[in-house]
């Protein structure tokens, strides 16, 4: 087991075996925020699906009504009109197979991709570069457009535009935005996670879809949240 410091261990004490309301998990999870930097809240599930299946999988995407809370860089894989299009739209690198070169060099300073649907079979390649890291171009996750929609998508991610999906433990995470947010914006950002959440159950699903829900910070011990309390967030913003 990690030897946990000082500052850790004051901390847990401070969270109390019980299952929190989320705006009482909100709040709570902002005074453990005490790191020398601006934490990030985080949002885990644990669902009770099978990943093995290919039925039960869940990929999807998230615009956080308030953001991250810090300057996504956008790496757009596309030539011709679509590159001139995303210049416009003010994405950071854009290429063809100069980029794809350049990642396959070493390259990884960017936090989303996206492609269009011409370059897909050279991006193709970077598969076990990107795939890991969750930045690989996707029809499913709405990473790959047409030219005529990286305004839109490009507009999507500066917003907060988060994709989440199901790993082998069966669990979903996502980032809601800095600790030094208001609880009520952290609030909607949760909200609009669980309803996204929701709405992207598979059909193999079979039982309960969530079986438990945790918010943290990035350098905090896991709060646990009142799962019926937090699933009737879904919606809230609607």
């Amino acid at each position: 087991m990690a030897h946990r410091g000082k500052r850790y261990e004051s901390l847990v004490q401070k969270v109390e075996e019980k299952a929190y309301e989320p705006a009482e998990a909100v709040a709570l999870a902002k005074e453990l925020a005490t790191a020398g930097f601006d934490e990030t809240l985080e949002l885990h599930l644990k669902t009770g699906l099978d990943p093995r299946h290919a039925d039960q999988q869940v990929r999807s995407v998230v615009l956080l009504p308030h953001g991250l809370g810090k300057r996504v860089r956008i790496a757009v894989f596309a030539q011709g009109e679509g590159a001139r299009l995303a210049g416009e739209a003010g994405a950071d690198v854009i290429g063809g197979d100069d980029l794809i070169q350049r990642i396959e060099g070493g390259w990884l300073d960017f936090d989303v991709t996206l492609a269009t649907p011409e370059m897909m079979g050279r991006v193709g390649r970077l598969g076990r570069i990107l795939g890991p890291r969750g930045l690989m171009p996707n029809p499913r996750s709405g990473t790959v457009v047409n030219a005529e929609d990286l305004l839109r998508a490009i507009g999507e991610a500066r917003k907060g535009r988060v994709e989440f999906r199901l790993d082998r433990t069966a669990c979903l995470h996502m980032p809601l935005g800095k600790a030094s947010f208001s609880p009520e914006r952290l609030l909607d950002n949760l909200s609009a996670a669980i309803d996204a959440v929701n709405k992207a159950k598979p059909a193999g699903a079979k039982g309960h879809y969530l079986h438990t829900a945790y918010l943290k910070t990035t350098m905090s011990p896991s709060i646990s949240l009142d799962l019926g309390a937090t699933l009737a967030l879904a919606g809230r913003l609607s």
